[in-house]
């Protein structure tokens, strides 16, 4: 059973999120506030915050700038993520990622569904690395937003939750690129 280990330091990441939507604004975007705020909560910093419309070219330079940065640890995108003809977050995704995470995608899909039935299978949530970052697209909704962070991302962001956890990772995620070859 997974849980958080006290003895063990807690180690902040930098968390950059992208709204991804043709309608909203930092006046109404609720999911983007919920995620910044849980963010805090957690005692992570908040590196960076946007909102763009629903262009998979812009979301991939967006991506790109922020896998670049070596301030930014993990990108959280919300919105974009379901199966209209608008909806290209994961299309973007898949231009950068280095690995998927399926796991992620399919944890996400399980605990909603015991919240939203088989309208789960609506959702393209999707993790991944890319160039040493963590990337996770949720959808754009509050509550798909509240899932994703505390049933996930809260704990697999905490470098005191055991088994383990993706921040102890975060060392090695570029690893191949410093392996000597013989």
């Amino acid at each position: 059973m997974s849980r958080i280990d006290e003895t063990r330091p807690f180690i902040p990441v930098s968390i950059a999120i992208m709204t991804v939507s043709d309608t909203r604004t930092a006046a109404n975007d609720t999911s983007g506030d919920t995620l910044a705020t849980r963010i805090s909560t957690a005692g992570h910093h908040l590196a960076d915050r946007t909102i763009l419309r629903d262009d998979a070219d812009l979301i991939e330079t967006q991506l790109r700038s922020w896998i670049a940065n070596p301030a930014i640890d993990v990108v959280i995108t919300t919105g974009g993520t379901g199966v209209t003809g608008r909806d290209v977050t994961p299309e973007a995704f898949d231009r950068v990622l280095d690995k998927h995470i399926e796991g992620f995608g399919e944890l996400f899909r399980m605990l909603s569904y015991r919240k939203i039935g088989t309208s789960t299978i609506q959702s393209r949530a999707i993790g991944g690395v890319a160039g040493g970052t963590y990337l996770f697209a949720l959808p754009g909704s509050t509550g798909a937003v509240r899932d994703g962070w505390d049933d996930i991302l809260l704990f697999q962001l905490d470098s005191r939750h055991r088994p383990c956890n993706l921040v102890e990772l975060m060392p090695r995620l570029q690893e191949h690129l410093t392996t000597a070859s013989p």
